[in-house]
């Protein structure tokens, strides 16, 4: 009965102290899922959209447990991410998730009531986390450097603000009044998400450019400096493909330029990124190992597939479509091994105790694990304290 008391108490402890360590960024498994499943869907892949359709609403459930668990059982630790610069972004993935799976409901389950209460709780949670987050690290009187401070994930505020627009254009009006307040409304988020990308990749080029770099500073959410912009074109495409009759007929010129930019800016990251993933783990032999926030890469690829989709709607460009596909293809490739990566651990624990090891040994051996089949020690930037 003591072994027994002994190993519900280490489990016990085990599972607070990986609760209390969630990390904020973690709805990015959802946002990840469920654009991969939106960009099947596009491409006709209807059984491998609904599968991550069906994942993504048990994984959305999850995690919304999981935060209310932590807010609940770890305030201090809760309450410090939101002041944080490293950890604080991490909760506008809650805000993409909602309107990521709203689009789902809407494509996938054809429930466009549903779909509306999500874009309205994401709208909330956008209000929430954009005045709450921003105004908290202004007014801090003990600030880190830019050097420190600012990181790839920051982006996520672009994304989120993104994720409004995107869902909203594929509803009904949503504004009381009627008449031109959806559009006008949608595009404001539109050219605000644009503008804040600009801001915020300023601070993190200017860190690129003049700081030294090295292989630990370029952590996975350094990949949404393409998915923001990969998103933003979608959130154009969208505004393009829904303005019949509305005032964006007469702004159409300007919102085609723009969502070619930001294509084109989405196209430009693609290369760089790669070539800075080969410096980093080919050439200064960084080791991988699984980090939540490598959901932050699996989600660019599949937002620039499903935003390439939309431009060749737009611009009946052949090649475009090509280049969707492949990146569709890439990002289910990265889905599928950022997935069983994260199934590693819990798995590994099931073979311990399987063994017969007391539940305190497999604690122990767990906190030790490398969390992927490729040995690794990596710590990431936004990490203050170790992912679940």
């Amino acid at each position: 009965m003591d072994s027994v008391a002994e190993n519900g108490r280490a489990a016990s402890d085990y599972i607070k102290r990986r609760i209390g360590t969630l990390h904020p960024a973690y709805f990015a498994l959802v946002m990840a899922t469920g654009i991969v499943s939106i960009a099947c869907h596009l491409f006709k892949l209807a059984d491998l959209a609904y599968a991550l359709f069906f994942i993504n609403v048990a994984a959305y459930i999850i995690l919304w447990l999981l935060y209310l668990v932590r807010a609940m059982l770890f305030w201090p630790q809760f309450a410090a991410d939101w002041v944080s610069h490293k950890r604080g972004f991490g909760f506008f993935t809650v805000v993409a998730a909602t309107n990521v799976l709203g689009s789902q409901f809407l494509l996938l389950a054809d429930n466009p009531a549903l779909a509306i209460a999500l874009w309205w709780i994401g709208l909330a949670l956008w209000v929430g986390c954009t005045y709450g987050i921003f105004v908290l690290l202004a007014v801090q009187t003990r600030k880190p450097s830019i050097e420190e401070g600012i990181n790839g994930g920051w982006l996520v505020a672009v994304v989120a603000t993104q994720s409004v627009c995107v869902l909203g254009t594929m509803l009904p009006p949503l504004i009381p009044g009627g008449g031109d307040s959806t559009p006008m409304f949608l595009l404001s988020f539109w050219l605000f998400g644009g503008m804040l990308y600009i801001w915020i990749i300023s601070l993190i080029f200017y860190r690129y450019m003049f700081f030294r770099f090295e292989p630990s500073d370029l952590i996975p959410p350094y990949w949404i400096n393409m998915g923001s912009v990969a998103i933003s074109t979608l959130a154009g495409a969208n505004l393009i493909l829904t303005a019949d009759g509305s005032l964006l007929q007469g702004l159409m010129p300007f919102l085609k330029g723009f969502t070619a930019l930001y294509w084109a800016t989405a196209t430009w990251w693609i290369p760089m990124l790669l070539i800075l993933g080969i410096w980093r783990h080919g050439i200064r032999k960084f080791q991988f190992t699984y980090d939540p926030q490598y959901w932050g890469l699996v989600f660019p690829l599949g937002m620039y597939a499903a935003c390439t989709y939309k431009m060749h709607l737009i611009f009946e460009i052949a090649p475009l479509l090509v280049i969707a596909r492949i990146f569709l293809f890439a990002a289910l490739a990265a889905w599928l091994l950022t997935f069983l990566s994260m199934l590693l651990r819990p798995l590994y624990a099931v073979l311990l105790v399987l063994r017969g090891l007391p539940v305190s040994t497999v604690a122990r051996e767990l906190v030790a694990l490398p969390i992927t089949t490729i040995k690794g020690g990596e710590s990431h930037e936004l990490s203050e304290s170790r992912p679940i």
